[in-house]
This record gives C-alpha cells, structure tokens and sequence, in this order.
C-alpha cells in the first residue's frame, strides 16, 4: 500500500513553492461526476504502477458593491478551502484500497488554468465530463471542454453514464433513466482509436497501443467517413465512394503494418465505416474500455474527422475517452516505409 497525504496551500501555510506533480492526475470537486473520474484514475494509476495526485480547485467570489460608495469585495475564503479540503480528504479515502501512492492538494485559483499548468508534468489528466453539485460547481464541466484542447498530456474524460461499469452509483434521474434504457452489456476488453488519416491521428493511434498493452487489450483502428463531404457532394456517389474506400483500406493496411512493426505482439485489427464519426465512436464507447482521439485532424480523406469530432465525442460518449494532443514521435518517422501515406487512416 503506498503513501498517502494531503498536501495543502504552501503559500498559505508560509512554506515553499509544492513540486509539480507526476504520474497520474484527477480532477475532483465533490460530484457525481468527479467520483466517476477519480475511480477511474487509481484504477490507471495502480495499472501503470504510477503515483496518483489529486486535486481540488476553488476560486473566491468578488462582488460588486452597491450605492455610492462603489467598488469590489471578496469573502473570507476560509469556509471555502475548508470545503475543498473535506472534499480532498474524502477523495483520498475513497481510494485507499488501492495499492498506489496517493498525494492530493487543493489549489486556490480557476480549475482550468490549474490542470492546464499540471499537464505540464503530468503523465495523464483524469476529469469528469461535468459538475454537478459540490462546492465548486464549475471545476468539471467547462474544463473538460476546455482542457483536452490545450493540455500538454493525454486527458481522459469519464463521463457519468459508465457509473455503473466502475462500480459507483449516481442519483441523476437522467442518466438512470438512460443506463436502464440501455440495459446491462458486458464491457469488451478492447481500445477504439478514430483516425483519419493525418499524422495527429497517427500519434493517437502508438497513445491507444500502449493503452491496449496495459490493459491486455485488443485494438481497434476505426475510420469512419461521412456521407458527403467538401467535393465529394457533387459527384457520382456510388462509382467515386467506392474508390474512396478501396484507397482509404489500402492505406489503412499500410498503416496497421507500420504499427505492427512497433507492436508485433499486440492483437489490433482495422475497421472502415460508411457513417458520421461522432456517431460511430460515441456508440462504440457503449461497450469498450476506451475510446483515443488526436485534438484534430489535418488534411486526410475526410478532413473533420478529429477536432469538431473529438468535441462531439467528448460531449456524447457512454464509457471513457482520452484525447491525445500533438506532439513528435520518432516512430511516425518510418511510416512512409510501408505504404501510401496521403490520406493514411493509421
């Protein structure tokens, strides 16, 4: 069992400047949502044998003062922090079963610009998809929109309707109205990764292999092309479409050979979709462990794939996403040995 303690304001206490935190990082703020996030987290944590860190954020009001004698007041801010700290210490609690080492500290500041400046160190950043209730209200939510975009690590979004697969329970009418529509389905032990054939997509695709590898997990390579798009709409549909796919499976062959070639022992295989990808991805978060997307695409056969698409993921999907930002990898250097790469879905 490791360490676990809770680390607070230093600047508050009159101590140094805390170390930047490492390994894994969850975002919590007393909701439903951010329990969801947190469990999912020490799970990670305990797979990848990383230190967990988590945080709590909260921000003091300023009011506007009235009459004639204007200007601004704050509150005391110790009821506030009092909060945040119950809300980290309980988090701490929560997960003391597990067998990781855990730090938590609450910070005094907006929760976006917080974890923003944490995936600078961070391995992986871990939100809920929104808050709801709890004292700071906002931590998740905005964030989990705003972050993934700018993070300078994976983050993973937990969304509320896989409550039940993590073992929490929720009170939210509309997601147990949704979870009992839905009915019980066994969860597959298999990572999806959407791509789209841009070299953004490509660093998702080695982020969702490392996944799949800790997990004990098949991949899953999904491209998935719309109807019609751009100077597609004017053509013959039936005769250009087919070509389409018969170009965009060569160069999804190119690329799944290209991965095997880093990961000859991984079980990954390929699948090529008529259809919108948000709608494909979000149904396939329904019954897999995770779900990869790059923060966007760039140029590719269907040129929207990620960006509007990770955005539309990450609102809709059932079961946990992770959007993994540009960056370089050595590995991308030897993709053009295997095949077509304009338009390469892997």
């Amino acid at each position: 069992m490791g360490s676990r303690e809770l680390h607070p304001d230093q600047a508050r206490d009159g101590g140094g400047a805390s170390p930047a935190p490492h390994g894994i990082v969850v975002g919590v703020d007393g909701s439903d949502h951010g329990q969801c996030a947190l469990v999912w987290a020490a799970r990670e944590a305990q797979r990848r044998r990383r230190p967990l860190h988590i945080v709590t954020a909260y921000s003091v009001p300023i009011f506007a003062a009235s009459g004639l004698d204007g200007g601004y007041a704050t509150v005391d801010d110790s009821v506030i922090r009092e909060g945040a700290e119950a809300i980290a210490k309980q988090a701490v609690e929560k997960v003391s079963a597990y067998d990781i080492d855990v730090s938590s500290s609450v910070e005094n500041g907006d929760a976006a610009g917080v974890l923003l400046e944490i995936s600078e160190t961070a391995e992986l950043l871990v939100v809920g998809t929104r808050g709801r209730g709890g004292f700071v209200g906002r931590l998740l939510g905005s964030v989990s929109s705003a972050l993934p975009a700018h993070a300078k690590c994976p983050t993973v979004t937990v969304p509320l309707f896989c409550s039940d697969r993590l073992g929490e329970t929720t009170e939210d009418r509309r997601v147990k109205a949704e979870q009992a529509k839905s009915g019980h389905r066994l969860v597959e032990n298999v990572v999806v990764v959407g791509v789209d054939g841009s070299e953004q997509a490509r660093v998702a695709v080695l982020e969702a292999a490392d996944q799949a590898e800790r997990l004990g997990a098949s991949l899953r390579v999904i491209c998935a092309v719309p109807q019609y798009s751009g100077s597609l709409a004017w053509v013959p549909a039936p005769m250009d479409r087919k070509a389409l796919f018969d170009d965009i499976r060569v160069t999804l062959e190119a690329g799944m050979a290209w991965l095997r070639s880093h990961y000859p022992h991984l079980r990954a295989g390929y699948e090529l979709k008529d259809g919108s990808p948000v709608d494909v991805l979000v149904e396939e978060s329904r019954h897999v462990e995770l779900v990869v997307v790059g923060t966007r695409g760039r140029g590719g056969f269907t040129g929207m794939l990620l960006g509007s698409t990770s955005d539309g993921v990450l609102h809709h999907a059932k079961g946990p996403v992770m959007v993994v930002p540009d960056r370089e990898d050595p590995r991308l250097a030897d993709r053009a040995r295997f095949g077509p790469i304009l338009g390469d879905a892997a």
